[in-house]
């Protein structure tokens, strides 16, 4: 009987921490291209992305989402791998923009990647060229349900 209460009560704790993980994501971009132009656009006050949770963050040791937008080529793959290789632990990935999802315009180049999936694990997909601040807080949430989903 005292296994079956300490077990019951472990799982409000779980929603608890999940809860606050999903709406306390600090972020470090990675922005190559013109999909900047929108995240600027939902950083404003109009979209105010910060009021769903999210902070950019300049230190990649203590930030918990990646946000990759615009193409990504062979020579940065590496730096991009070393990058996500420094976050801690859970870390995220969100692809934002068809450049970044697929190659983008440059899908038959021989020095771009043929989306970022291929050396990252990718979380959520924003797609869109470049997609609009609506997509961006959509996307958003779809992390912060699969973050509330995936409990400890």
């Amino acid at each position: 009987m005292e296994v079956v209460r300490s077990i019951a009560g472990i799982e409000p704790v779980k929603n608890l921490i999940s809860w606050a993980r999903a709406w306390s994501l600090w972020s470090v971009h990675l922005c190559t291209g013109c999909c900047p132009n929108e995240l600027m656009a939902v950083s404003c006050a109009r979209f105010d992305w910060e009021r769903f949770g999210t902070l950019p963050f300049p230190s990649l040791r203590e930030c918990d989402l990646l946000i990759i937008t615009g193409f990504v080529t062979n020579k940065m793959a590496k730096r991009v791998k070393l990058i996500y290789d420094q976050m801690p632990d859970p870390k995220y990935v969100m692809v934002v923009g068809h450049c970044a999802i697929s190659g983008g315009l440059w899908w038959d180049s021989y020095s771009v990647v043929q989306g970022v999936d291929k050396m990252l694990p990718v979380d959520v997909y924003v797609p869109g060229c470049p997609p609009r601040p609506e997509a961006w807080i959509q996307g958003l949430h779809m992390l912060q349900e699969k973050i509330i989903r995936n409990k400890l």
